[in-house]
């Protein structure tokens, strides 16, 4: 529902509440470790950390235009607030697959973390758990998934898949993210082959060749039979088998029964961009997709996610959950994505920097500053609802 209408929603988690938190902290003379405006965390990790890991998970393909695309398409639309509604109970909750999220907020899928912080997914991982909203890991995390799994106990999961050449290994994910509790099962469709990123080309930086991020290949039991040699044995022979394997160009549609047949819960497809892709997904018989174009990081010039997600939604919006990514800094981003027609939103680089700055409290940080933005945006522009925006609520 929309703000002002007669049914008043139930209370959620009381998000907004954090800014009281700071304040009151305040009067010991304490303040947040880290920035309220999420926007400065790349610049603060920037000159904290070094140029390989952060220009690893701030670079984008090409000269960046898409990156600067994304921006622009959610900068595009405004909110227009209403007045004299009563905002007193606002309920930030939202239903996936089943289950009820206490915000309308996944942590998106980054590989390889350890380049941020030692403690990696874990940190993260458990940062999500703590306030209640899932955590994708990636395939190409720096963690094996058992102990991410471990790490966050009860905590809301999905496995991100790089879908790739073998399919002996990814049964064996599948089979091990299932077991590891893991519900959802992320697909990501854009990245059967790696990008020209400048940065990472000008710094000769990719992490996988030093076989970080390859914790669940080389802990995986289908990829250890594929080596001639333990990996610990001959660690350069079992990261040319990674690199070997890890995309395929030549998937199709028609690949996707393979998955269906191995997992059987929610799948998502992360990287859809075209109506009629979105069709095909839900023609398959998928749960979900993800509007994204990976944040930038694999196509220049390609279309802004915001700019492709009103047609995604009136393409299978009654049929599948469109989820959003790409471009998320700040509550008010939220706030547009949710009333474009996307039911939650993935955050990425935004925990990625708070983890580099101050591991799982940075997380933590990020998750509660972005939310009690969103809510208070919510509230102030005369809605109380995040479930029930609609188009109506921009200008």
């Amino acid at each position: 529902m929309i703000g002002g209408d007669s049914t008043e929603p139930e209370p959620g988690k009381d998000w907004a509440a954090f800014q009281y938190e700071i304040y009151l902290n305040g009067m010991t003379g304490a303040v947040p470790r880290l920035p309220a405006d999420l926007t400065r965390l790349e610049e603060l990790a920037e000159a904290r950390l070094g140029p390989g890991p952060v220009g690893y998970v701030a670079g984008s393909a090409g000269v960046g235009s898409t990156e600067r695309a994304n921006r622009a398409a959610l900068d595009r639309h405004r909110i227009v607030p209403r007045m004299l509604r009563d905002v007193r109970r606002r309920n930030l909750s939202v239903e996936l697959f089943g289950t009820r999220l206490p915000a309308p907020l996944a942590l998106a899928p980054i590989g390889v973390l350890s380049i941020m912080h030692p403690d990696a997914e874990c940190a993260a991982a458990r940062a999500a758990a703590a306030q209640g909203v899932p955590f994708i890991l990636s395939s190409a995390s720096s963690t094996p998934m058992e102990r991410v799994a471990e790490a966050m106990g009860d905590g809301e999961r999905w496995f991100q898949l790089y879908w790739g050449k073998d399919r002996e290994v990814t049964r064996s994910f599948l089979s091990r993210a299932k077991s590891s509790g893991f519900t959802a099962l992320v697909v990501t469709l854009d990245t059967p082959l790696l990008a020209w990123r400048p940065r990472d080309l000008d710094q000769a930086y990719l992490p996988f060749l030093h076989g970080v991020g390859t914790a669940n290949y080389f802990t995986d039991p289908a990829f250890q039979a594929g080596l001639a040699k333990p990996v610990h044995e001959d660690r350069d022979a079992a990261v040319l088998h990674f690199v070997q394997l890890f995309g395929d160009p030549g998937k199709t549609w028609e690949d996707l029964v393979f998955l269906r047949e191995h997992w059987d819960g929610p799948i998502v497809l992360k990287g859809v961009l075209h109506p009629d892709d979105a069709r095909r997904a839900a023609d398959a018989g998928m749960d979900g997709v993800v509007v994204s174009n990976h944040g930038g990081r694999q196509v220049g010039g390609s279309i802004g996610a915001a700019d492709a997600l009103p047609g995604v939604v009136e393409a299978v919006g009654d049929r599948l959950a469109v989820l959003f990514d790409s471009g998320v800094r700040t509550g008010d981003d939220v706030f547009k994505a949710l009333a474009l027609g996307a039911r939650a939103v993935l955050l990425g680089r935004p925990y990625a920097y708070g983890l580099g700055l101050d591991g799982q409290p940075g997380v933590e940080h990020v998750i509660r500053a972005l939310l009690a933005e969103f809510e208070l945006t919510l509230a102030l522009s005369g809605h109380t609802d995040a479930a029930g925006l609609t188009p109506e609520a921009l200008g």
